[in-house]
């Protein structure tokens, strides 16, 4: 799937949210366009509701959230810290901001890499709750706003 709009930055959060999104339009690209939709949309407390939203998503999918696959709590974290720092710059739209998110560092669906060692990345300790990064700090404010 190609995003354009802000519609489709709409639709991909809807999608997943209804269970109707085909998996294979699960994207990296996907998942940052997720995270600008429920960020931007004051209904929602994007900490609280994305990690129900993605294992809700997954089990519909046929993906199983268990220690070793499925959601992943410190990279879906780190991904809306990252998206709400890339919104606090204040684009005219949220696809001006996915393509500004698509262009940094975290359009590499390997970015968190270089933050977190592999082990402590992929621990169950890490898929399971917020770990820091054992490598270096975030460049950006940790807080959840």
């Amino acid at each position: 799937m190609v995003i354009n709009s802000d519609k489709d930055i709409r639709g991909i959060l809807d999608g997943i949210r209804g269970l109707t999104l085909p998996k294979r339009e699960w994207t990296h690209e996907a998942h940052f366009a997720a995270a600008l939709a429920i960020l931007s949309n004051s209904k929602f407390e994007a900490f609280n509701d994305m990690p129900l939203i993605i294992r809700s998503y997954n089990e519909a999918t046929g993906v199983r959230n268990t220690e070793s696959e499925g959601y992943h709590h410190t990279i879906t974290t780190a991904s809306l810290l990252a998206t709400q720092a890339i919104l606090a710059e204040r684009y005219s739209s949220l696809t001006a901001a996915l393509k500004r998110v698509m262009a940094s560092e975290y359009g590499s669906s390997d970015w968190v890499l270089d933050y977190w060692s592999k082990g402590v990345l992929f621990s169950i300790e890490a898929r399971k709750s917020w770990v820091v990064p054992d490598i270096k700090s975030l460049p950006f404010p940790t807080k959840k706003a």
